[in-house]
């Protein structure tokens, strides 16, 4: 019987659902065992914590501990993980990723950027000879892997990341937060500032304000110091604004800046006055009757030919080696913590712009460890 022949034959049969593959496949899950997924769930719901109160679905952990939570399983810096998170506290550093882009407005994908930035960061073996560090020697350093945001929730990511925080500065451990897009800005200082007694400071790099009260109806990256700043114990004067400027400017985000009487520097303003005199204005303005300063970074206040990984790229951004003298005095004075947000992998061309995101998290560390304020340096005796 030829092929046609055959086909013509199966034609010639009624359909029936008892005979369909799915319809086997339906009837043969039920004899399949379930008892160590079971076992799984129980011990993610242990070991990730609680979600917030607003996620119904209570399966769903404050920390995700799934497998492919690390993204093919790096860690930062190779750091080692910790899987259970009740048994976070006493470390120097915690690694912590934020993957959401639900806060995008033009271009998705920094959903990405936790698993980028951590595989890209094995790049190197923690030792800067300019530096005069080994962050490996230093640091007690650990990564727990991603918060389980929403995706498809921005306000139901807010209380996830805000309840992590939270978590992790009880502990009195120094975050550093892997975006994600910087609509994460707000929960994090929201999570925070709780547990901080007295002002929070915010030194902020980019190319965009993202002091507009809402994008599109919702808070999105567009948004996250106007709301951060309507905490009481996060003033708007002691925000500092850096790289801001270019053709994406935000006539309402400039208006709230004045209003609350933040501080804008320029690019223009950059290159004008010097970088360490800007630097050290920064930290005046941040430190001034502050408890804490926090850093926010966002990727894209690097020119786009350094780092085309973005979702919302601006030309005539800062250069890697000023953003890297930079962030190094920013954090000569301490700082309560720091988020890289904005980088976004299927943008990406060669894991520069990933790579420039962990170089500038591991430049702010080695500055801390240099001063004194975290960790320490470990010296050869003789």
């Amino acid at each position: 019987m030829t092929m046609n022949n055959q086909q013509d034959a199966h034609h010639d049969h009624e359909i029936r659902r008892e005979d369909l593959r799915g319809t086997w496949g339906m009837e043969k899950l039920s004899e399949l065992g379930g008892e160590k997924a079971r076992e799984r769930a129980e011990q993610a719901k242990l070991y990730g914590l609680e979600a917030a109160p607003s996620i119904v679905d209570r399966s769903l952990t404050l920390f995700r501990r799934e497998p492919w939570s690390l993204g093919g399983g790096s860690t930062f810096m190779q750091a080692p993980y910790l899987q259970d998170v009740r048994q976070f506290g006493g470390q120097d550093v915690v690694v912590v990723g934020a993957p959401l882009d639900a806060g995008t407005t033009y271009r998705p994908g920094t959903r990405f950027g936790p698993e980028a930035l951590r595989r890209v960061s094995s790049l190197g073996y923690g030792y800067n000879p300019e530096r005069g560090v080994d962050l490996r020697e230093s640091l007690n350093m650990v990564d727990v892997g991603d918060i389980q945001v929403i995706p498809a929730n921005i306000e139901k990511s807010f209380d996830q990341i805000a309840l992590a925080m939270g978590y992790i500065t009880e502990r009195s451990v120094f975050p550093v937060v892997l975006g994600g897009d910087h609509s994460i800005g707000y929960p994090d200082i929201r999570g925070m500032a709780p547990f901080i007694d007295g002002n929070i400071g915010i030194i902020h790099f980019d190319r965009h304000s993202d002091l507009s009260e809402k994008s599109y109806d919702e808070r999105m990256h567009g948004s996250p110091f106007f709301h951060a700043t309507n905490i009481s114990n996060a003033p708007a004067t002691n925000l500092v604004q850096i790289g801001i400027g270019g053709w994406l400017g935000s006539k309402p985000g400039m208006k709230v800046a004045r209003e609350r009487k933040a501080t804008v520097i320029t690019i223009e303003d950059i290159e004008h006055f010097g970088l360490e005199r800007i630097m050290e204005y920064a930290l005046e303005v941040a430190w001034k009757g502050a408890r804490a300063v926090w850093l926010s970074f966002d990727i894209d206040s690097v020119d786009p030919a350094f780092a085309p990984g973005t979702g919302t790229p601006e030309p005539g951004g800062l250069l890697p080696r000023e953003v890297l003298k930079m962030v190094r005095i920013a954090a000569r004075e301490g700082l309560q913590g720091m988020e890289l947000v904005e980088v976004s992998p299927p943008y990406d061309v060669s894991d520069i712009t990933a790579l420039l995101g962990g170089r500038v998290i591991m430049d702010v560390l080695a500055s801390l460890v240099e001063a004194g304020k975290l960790g320490r340096i470990q010296r050869q005796p003789g």
